[in-house]
């Protein structure tokens, strides 16, 4: 009974991950021990280095080391100045027409953003029909860093004609709701959105202004939104980091 327990306990894997010929890798039975210890230890608590998880195991350091990358990968832990800490839980964001700010907020954690540039270019022929534009004309491009409690977690860029926000860069708080502003400030109502997610490695630039690893997966969002009239409005390409990320929407029968 306890072995059909362990097999299908809801969201973990069938049989914790171990096939059934029975044999593990190492780091493998490794990696469980030590999460059983992050558990025991909580958020924020510091790990044990290598060399005592070693000892404490009985294995080479580069088996301890293979099973801390993984579970860096997977979000349980963070870096912390030259040390190691238990992470606390993803955020978890809606696959949906509300914003990062409003996502955020509804778990308890303080959005922010930091402004990386805004910018005016002629639309280019290929951008041109995601955002309503005729090729050559004024678009804005806002880039930022996504914060959560001051942790950077992400990366968004967004695409919208100057013809659509004029003020934008006088008017606009950066570090606000770009959602909110064009409610509230220009009265423009969102309608529906075509979004696509995948899974990418960042750029070296990228990785740099989200202070990630450029090995570490990252979870790419392009959206395409339309207005309540059906017209298209802005294009915005989200970065969001793998280990501190996981999305969520409703099914419904079609």
């Amino acid at each position: 009974m306890e072995e059909q327990t362990q097999r299908h306990r809801p969201g973990s894997p069938v049989r914790s991950g171990i096939p059934e010929h029975g044999r593990i890798p190492k780091y493998y039975a490794v990696k469980a021990r030590i999460a059983e210890l992050l558990d025991e230890l909580g958020e924020g608590g510091p790990l044990p280095t290598e060399r005592d998880l070693a000892e404490r195991y009985e294995v080479s350091r580069e088996t301890v080391r293979q099973a801390l990358r993984e579970l860096l990968l997977e979000g349980r832990l963070r870096r912390s100045g030259r040390g190691t800490v238990v992470a606390g839980p993803k955020l978890e964001q809606p696959l949906s027409l509300a914003s990062y700010t409003e996502g955020v907020r509804r778990q308890g954690r303080r959005p922010g953003r930091h402004l990386i540039g805004l910018e005016q270019f002629p639309c280019p022929p290929e951008l041109a029909p995601g955002i309503g534009a005729q090729a050559g004309e004024p678009v804005w491009h806002l880039e930022r860093v996504l914060l959560a409690d001051d942790e950077r977690v992400g990366l968004e860029s967004t695409y919208i004609r100057v013809a659509r926000a004029p003020r934008l860069d006088s008017d606009f708080q950066p570090d606000s709701s770009f959602y909110g502003y064009l409610r509230d400030s220009l009265g423009i109502a969102f309608g529906e959105a075509d979004e696509k997610l995948e899974t990418v490695l960042a750029t070296p630039r990228e990785a740099l202004l989200v202070g990630t690893p450029p090995a570490l997966p990252m979870l790419l969002i392009h959206r395409f939104s339309r207005d309540r009239e059906g017209s298209p409005l802005e294009r915005v390409r989200s970065l969001y980091r793998g280990d501190r990320f996981s999305f969520t929407t409703r099914l419904r029968p079609e």
